[in-house]
Parts: C-alpha cells; structure tokens; sequence
C-alpha cells in the first residue's frame, strides 16, 4: 500500500507537464512583440507549438516515451475540449470543433516538422508559422523570424533535454523572443 501512495501518477505527470506547456504559451511577449492574435485560436496555436515541441522531443524516444506521449495529447484535448465548454461553447458542437482543432493540430505537426527538417526549403518554417500561428493576421515579417529562431533554438535545446526529466513532468523554456 505504501508503495501505491509514493509510486509516480503518471495522470498527475501528465498534466504538470501541460501546465508548464500552457504557462510558456501564454508567455506576453508572444502577443506583445510576436503579434500572435490574442485570441482563443492564437492561444490554441501557442499551446499547439509548444506541445508539439515536447511531442516531438519524446518522439525521439520511442516506444519508452510513447504512451506517455499519447497520454499528453489526450490531456490537451481533454483540457480544450473543457475550455470550450467553459466558455460556453453550445454542448452539441464541442466534439465537433476539439476533433476539428485535433485535425488541425496533426496539420501543424506535419508543417512544423517539415520546417525544421534538415532539408527544408529556406523559409519553411517561417511560411508554415505564418499560415498557421499567425492565422489570417498579417504579421510583420520580422515577428515571423523572431518566433522562426525562437522555434529552431527550442527544438535544438528540448533535443538535449533529458527525456527522463520530460518524463517526471519538468520541461525548460527560453524566454519568449522580444521586439527589437
């Protein structure tokens, strides 16, 4: 029984380690000097960047991270899936618009993942993020690079990152990028 009460919750991982996703999304600076719309879609992109970064990081890990890893998109889902609601979102139309938002998702990983591929086309990254994070805003093009280079740096560090400690809920982010 002891051993039960001490063991790890992985249900309890899970959701620490989203709520550290979320408190980085929801970073100022994205929406100050990225110009990322201040809006539920532009707060769904952010959280959607970041956890792609993690999803992708323990990708990396194979089988060892890989349930961990669907229990994390489960979660986001879960968690959107009750924002909506709380936000008053008529019943009947949640499912449709979470399983809409989780396509739309699986669009955005495919890009992303394109965008940092060691073969991408210049600018790949860049178009995919203004297609996707920026939405229908015309953001400055400069805002695109400094997210494009804050992307490319926390790949590169999350590369790095301890799977282990990804694991046990912890995940490090840089500061979001500033207007020059």
């Amino acid at each position: 029984m002891l051993t039960r009460l001490f063991r790890p919750n992985p249900k309890r991982t899970v959701a620490l380690l989203y709520g550290r996703i979320v408190t980085q999304a929801r970073q100022p600076g994205f929406f100050r000097d990225c110009g990322v719309p201040d809006t539920f879609e532009g707060r769904f992109e952010m959280v959607a960047l970041h956890a792609w970064l993690v999803m992708r990081r323990l990708a990396k890990e194979g089988e060892r991270a890989a349930a961990f890893n669907q229990a994390l998109f489960d979660f986001m889902f879960a968690e959107l899936d009750s924002g909506l609601r709380e936000i008053g979102v008529y019943d009947l139309s949640v499912g449709r618009k979470v399983k809409e938002l989780a396509s739309h998702y699986y669009g955005r990983v495919a890009a992303y993942d394109s965008g940092l591929a060691p073969d991408a086309a210049p600018g790949a990254l860049e178009d995919a993020l203004d297609r996707n994070l920026f939405g229908s805003t015309l953001p400055e093009r400069a805002a695109v690079h400094r997210v494009a280079d804050y992307v490319r740096r926390e790949a590169a560090f999350l590369d790095t990152f301890p799977a282990d400690r990804l694991l046990a809920g912890e995940v490090a982010f840089g500061p979001a990028p500033r207007a020059e």
